[in-house]
């Protein structure tokens, strides 16, 4: 029954789809016949009216033949964050990769990065996801590390930027995330017995996040690894970090302690 379901609910969807390309085509052969000044006034209209996918492609065209490098980089620009909004994240990125290396001295730099950043940045699961009740520590984190690489970069290039502490905010989001996903992939490791994998991603996650809340899982994952290799001094040589960072940890006590007790 579900399934036939999202069947149907496919089918309309790749309806409506195919009918609004037909209409958008349409639309960019009547554009193609249009003064600069008529295309950019219909581009910003499309934005305004947040049609996305129109903005888009209407500053794309603007930007093939604008004659003036000013106009060109704000529709370019402009562009970008219409691909995003309509979440062509693919076709956004590939717009302000492109405008970073034309235009390495551009004054809006800072709101280049910041936007490549957002681009890159997710802070909820998609639809998927979010239905086969997958944890976010389990996605592939290369567009979080490149939303943080381009966060890192406002606020280390440009801290007066009106973007710097929003780009910071989402960085300590990012840590997280990211400490999240490498205490998970240890975690796995561990669980199918290959220990020393287990306990390399523990230490990277310690290493590479060392303030983050994932970092005492980390640990915990860091002396169950040691333990199951029989390396005893290298295990109490974590505890004991575990013990100094986290003396409230909860792997401390009772019969949840690790190690049996302190040393």
């Amino acid at each position: 029954m579900l399934r036939h379901t999202l069947r149907k609910i496919a089918l309309a969807v790749a309806a409506i789809t195919i009918s609004g390309c037909s209409i958008l085509s349409d639309k960019l052969k009547e554009a193609a016949t249009w003064s600069n000044q008529k295309l950019y006034g219909h581009a910003q209209e499309a934005l305004s009216e947040h049609d996305w996918g129109l903005c888009a492609k209407y500053f794309g065209a603007f930007e093939g033949r604008a004659t003036s490098d000013r106009y060109a980089q704000q529709a370019q620009l402009n562009a970008a964050y219409c691909y995003w909004k309509d979440k062509q994240n693919t076709a956004a990125l590939q717009l302000i990769h492109r405008f970073i290396q034309q235009y390495p001295a551009h004054p809006r730099l800072d709101y280049v990065f910041y936007l490549k950043g957002l681009i890159n940045f997710n802070d909820e699961l998609g639809l998927l996801d979010r239905l086969g009740k997958q944890d976010i520590s389990e996605r592939d984190p290369q567009a979080e590390r490149d939303a943080y690489q381009a966060f890192k970069i406002v606020v280390e290039h440009y801290p007066n930027s009106p973007y710097a502490a929003d780009a910071a905010q989402r960085m300590r989001y990012l840590v997280n995330m990211l400490a999240a996903h490498e205490v998970h992939v240890a975690d796995y490791y561990y669980r199918r017995g290959a220990y020393i994998a287990a306990a390399n991603r523990a230490q990277a996650a310690l290493e590479q996040f060392q303030n983050a809340p994932a970092t005492e899982e980390a640990l915990r994952l860091l002396i169950l690894s040691y333990q199951a290799l029989g390396d005893t001094q290298l295990a109490h040589d974590a505890k004991r970090v575990l013990q100094a960072t986290f003396p409230n940890s909860a792997y401390l006590k009772g019969k949840a302690g690790l190690l049996g007790g302190s040393k």
